[in-house]
């Protein structure tokens, strides 16, 4: 049941691998921050800052 405004299968096979590999990156940052964050609790609450945060904030 294809309509006409559905990409071809190969186009959709490739935005479905592209997402997958998207997801899965995400996946890791978000594992990172979180090994991270319970490292610095567990060391006496200091704040960790994350992925791509900058010391000063102004």
């Amino acid at each position: 049941m294809t309509g006409p405004d559905d990409p071809p299968k190969s186009a959709k096979n490739a935005q479905n691998a592209a997402r997958e590999a998207r997801l899965a990156a995400a996946l890791r940052e978000n594992l990172k921050r979180r090994k991270a964050q319970e490292r610095a609790k567990s060391q006496g609450g200091a704040r960790d800052k994350g992925a791509g945060e900058s010391e000063d904030n102004g």
